[in-house]
């Protein structure tokens, strides 16, 4: 009796120990694959994928008579997000230098605008669209110096 107490314990014990260590290790090589992922720049590719994605959903969302601003904001957000997480706010054209969301969002918003108004041109809103135009113009003009 004394011998099968002690022994049922201390198998119980190791048990409970064995699998607190392989718990540990499985989480260590989790933890360790995780922080060995290496996040590849957002490609122009990708980026044409991300800013039609958004158009298309706010193309969809002001059919459906969300708030245009609403949705732009949801897609425009989206956009960044999906950069941060996917490709670590790096964008390949761009080099290795890292955005913030804001500067994502509103690049993502100008981006899907445009996309927009070439899918869906009767969904923005005309004072949008000028803002869009000016913007672009001033981009081109920019670009040129």
């Amino acid at each position: 009796m004394f011998i099968n107490f002690y022994s049922k314990r201390i198998s119980k014990i190791i048990s409970i120990l064995c699998l607190s260590f392989t718990l540990f290790e499985i989480n260590t090589v989790n933890n360790q694959i995780k922080a060995e992922k290496n996040l590849i720049a957002a490609s122009e590719k990708d980026l044409f994928l991300y800013r039609q994605m958004g158009a298309s959903y706010l193309c969809i969302a002001s059919k459906a008579d969300v708030d245009f601003n609403k949705g732009l904001g949801i897609a425009s957000a989206t956009f960044a997000n999906v950069i941060i997480g996917k490709h670590g706010g790096v964008i390949k054209e761009l080099g290795n230098e890292k955005l913030n969301e804001k500067n994502l969002y509103n690049a993502g918003t100008f981006q899907i605008v445009g996309s927009a108004l070439n899918i869906c041109p009767e969904s923005i809103p005309k004072e949008i669209k000028k803002d869009y135009e000016k913007k672009l113009k001033k981009l081109i003009k920019n670009a040129k110096k």
